[in-house]
């Protein structure tokens, strides 16, 4: 969930989850099975940043075809300007930090699918394919 207030995005630092810890992502999860994409993210915003947000307030932003190493991912993301709350860490085991930052000023460690998920929002690019040439990542 690309969530905006003005210029500034959220952004949560991952901790302790045994993958790329101490990098800033967005609030985001995964499917839990018999739920749709707006179900999944309505559910991730509510247990990872305590707000609810409304279906009709998410708006497709990008979706990122990914190969990371070995497995694939179909990522979508929306962004959200409207929700109820004040975003605060609800995974403190999980999250040791949930900061604004200015889009023209990101940190260095973000991860790197969201930081072109980010692009793609900037850029209006609808769909992106990631990791499926080896040689491009290199």
């Amino acid at each position: 969930m690309i969530l905006l207030k003005g210029n500034k995005i959220l952004l949560a630092r991952r901790f302790n989850t045994g993958w790329m810890d101490g990098k800033y992502s967005l609030v985001a999860g995964h499917l839990d099975g018999n739920e749709s994409v707006s179900q999944s993210m309505i559910r991730e915003a509510k247990e990872e940043a305590g707000i609810i947000i409304k279906k009709n307030d998410l708006i497709p932003a990008t979706v990122i075809h990914r190969m990371y190493p070995n497995q694939e991912y179909i990522d979508f993301f929306f962004v959200v300007k409207k929700w109820i709350g004040n975003p605060i860490i609800m995974e403190p085991d999980k999250c040791d930090d949930m900061s604004w930052f200015s889009l023209d000023n990101l940190p260095k460690n973000l991860l790197p699918y969201i930081k072109e998920a980010i692009e793609n929002y900037q850029s209006r690019t609808p769909f992106f394919e990631s990791g499926w040439d080896q040689e491009a990542l290199e």
